[in-house]
């Protein structure tokens, strides 16, 4: 057995009203909530005094009027949502999906040392969402790197649709 966190017991994105996501946007979803599943680290800070209940949480993502919305529900229901502006992940986004158009690209046809480079710009790209995503839940929810990486993959998901 592993020293993984496990916080958030289940992920699930509400896309419903979105595009369907191409194969390779879908691959990376499924990824990014596997890996999550298996190794997480996302707590809730109490807030005006009051203690919040422990993990492990369920989370849902969508995007709702325009806002990016973190459901959260523990053992006895409903345990917090909030919402984050779309705004501040717009620009990562946009250079995190052509990179990794250029990445896809890649793959099928430049050499291996070429890939490695569009890959280190694609983890140097969403490292920065992450940062970003870290920075915007603060105050709400403590989450660790790896996390907040996992993440912000989900987030491209639902920008790429809405």
């Amino acid at each position: 057995m592993t020293d993984a966190t496990m916080d958030l017991r289940s992920v699930t994105i509400d896309d419903s009203g979105l595009p369907a996501p191409t194969p390779e946007i879908e691959q990376e979803r499924k990824v990014a909530i596997f890996d999550l599943l298996e190794d997480n680290s996302f707590r809730l800070p109490d807030r005006d005094g009051r203690e919040v209940p422990p993990p492990p949480y369920d989370l849902e993502l969508c995007i709702r009027e325009r806002r990016l919305v973190f459901d959260l529900k523990g053992n006895k229901g409903q345990v917090a949502e909030f919402h984050l502006s779309l705004g501040p992940f717009r620009q990562a986004v946009k250079d995190y999906f052509q990179i990794c158009e250029s990445y896809f690209d890649a793959v099928k046809r430049l050499p291996p040392s070429q890939i490695e480079a569009i890959d280190m710009a694609r983890r140097g790209i969403h490292n920065e969402g992450a940062r970003i995503l870290q920075e915007r839940l603060e105050g709400k929810a403590d989450v660790d790197i790896d996390t907040a990486r996992r993440l912000f993959t989900l987030i491209c998901v639902l920008h790429w649709g809405g």
